[in-house]
């Protein structure tokens, strides 16, 4: 009954591994879609950053750019106001313009020309201005740059002007496109007797805003530089956060699959043993051993003289050399103590041989000798040893010279015999060992219970 117990069990666990694949296989596919997300999601963030600089310093250069070139304008306008007012101002364009009977008359406006000519050119030079223009009444030229356009017709609308109002605008004349301010000249009594024209070319301006921009520019390139820097060395530390939560969800999931793996061989070794003591309680001692036989490859072996009253190291050294086996791996035992090997000791043991079987070493050789209250072990294999270089990481959880074939983690037992022999007060260390392979040598306090302290005297009695 309890091999069809064993066997629908067996079938059952079979069915419910059946299920599990199938729901492993659907969790696989979500986790690769949002595994893609995730990335998907972690490329924008780190794209965030430089595009965020380049965005804003290419809005703040913009209108910084428009700013000067409203503010070169509005000096610019600014200025051709002020040459005209002031020389529309001025006492003698007045006289010239008061005594201007006939502004048809080529004589009198000749003499005109010739008066207030040089005052004209005088102020161009000085003002800063491309040209002053005065106009007479009849919308002629009394002053121009060019002497061929003296006496001839403005070649924009100045009736405004001439009706006594003050214009300010951008127009194409006959010497290119200017920025223009004109202004009426008024009598004693007010009323308008000419008009001031004076301009600046709009080539300047776009000179002055293009030589603007060349000042601008290197901060701006100085300020791109220093703003990508800065979002590069960010994106790096957003890189090395994900980084870090990568690996620890990675061994996060390690660890949930070495825990469910552990669960589940426990749930094994359980029904196992349940199998085992049901045998054992009626009595089928020969069935056991079979069954046990069967599910293990069990290899006997004398036991060492010191291990010999004592059954739980003696049954794990046993095991120990029938692991071995199987990895095709001898084991060579040196055992003498006087005290009882707690399970500490033999978690350490078990470990390192273990271990060395792993690591593909075909002679292993454990020695376990006791003096002054301290157990002294030795781990020693003739494999291919520990590298040098990884001497300082060795005991660093996680890390492991071999593949993890299983997915569950690797890289625990070392810093688990570590931490273990540091709570019994010891140490221990790695080398080489006189096999050619690794050695391990540690040193750990016997801790004695009441009984195994009267165990103890009755063995030195003997």
């Amino acid at each position: 009954m309890l091999i069809d117990a064993h066997g629908s069990m067996c079938l059952a666990r079979s069915r419910v591994g059946r299920t599990d694949a199938g729901t492993a296989e659907g969790k696989v596919v979500t986790h690769v879609a949002a595994d893609r997300r995730t990335s998907f999601s972690r490329f924008l963030l780190l794209l965030v950053p430089p595009l965020l600089v380049l965005v804003c310093v290419g809005a703040v250069t913009a209108i910084a750019v428009e700013v000067q070139r409203q503010s070169i304008r509005d000096a610019a306008s600014a200025r051709v106001v002020d040459v005209a007012a002031g020389f529309a101002e001025l006492e003698q364009v007045r006289s010239v313009l008061q005594e201007l009977e006939d502004p048809h008359d080529r004589a009198e406006r000749t003499g005109a020309t010739q008066e207030l000519q040089p005052l004209a050119s005088l102020v161009e030079r000085s003002s800063g201005v491309d040209y002053v223009v005065v106009i007479d009444p009849a919308g002629l030229r009394l002053t121009h740059p060019d002497p061929e356009e003296r006496g001839r017709p403005v070649s924009t609308d100045s009736s405004r002007v001439l009706a006594g109002e003050r214009v300010v605008e951008v127009r194409t004349g006959t010497i290119g496109r200017t920025l223009r301010a004109k202004l009426p000249v008024r009598n004693a009594q007010g009323e308008v007797i000419g008009a001031v024209s004076a301009g600046m070319f709009e080539s300047r301006m776009t000179q002055d805003v293009e030589e603007a921009l060349r000042t601008l520019l290197p901060w701006t390139a100085g300020a791109l530089v220093v703003g990508l820097a800065l979002s590069t060395l960010m994106s790096a530390s957003i890189r090395r956060r994900f980084h870090l939560h990568d690996e620890a969800a990675r061994e996060v999931d390690r660890l949930e699959r070495t825990s469910g793996a552990l669960r589940e061989q426990a749930h094994e070794f359980d029904t196992r043993l349940h199998v085992v003591r049901g045998l054992v309680a009626h009595g089928d001692i020969a069935e056991a051993l079979e069954y046990i036989d069967s599910s293990v490859s069990v290899t006997s072996a004398s036991a060492d003289e010191a291990s010999a009253g004592q059954p739980v190291l003696r049954a794990t050294l046993e095991a120990l050399r029938a692991e071995l086996d199987v990895l095709g791996a001898s084991l060579e035992t040196s055992i003498d103590v006087v005290s009882r090997v707690d399970e500490t000791v033999l978690l350490v043991v078990a470990n390192r041989c273990r271990n060395a079987g792993e690591a593909g070493a075909g002679r292993g050789r454990c020695a376990l000798q006791e003096a002054d209250g301290v157990f002294h072990g030795e781990v020693a294999d003739d494999g291919d040893g520990i590298d040098l270089r990884q001497r300082h990481s060795l005991f660093v959880r996680g890390f492991t010279s071999k593949p993890d074939r299983t997915g569950t983690g690797r890289g625990i037992g070392l810093a688990m015999v570590r931490r273990t022999v540091a709570e019994r007060g010891g140490t221990i260390e790695a080398g080489t060992s006189e096999l050619g392979g690794a050695r391990f040598a540690f040193d750990m306090r016997v801790e004695e219970t009441a009984a195994g302290a009267d165990e103890t005297r009755e063995r030195s009695r003997s």
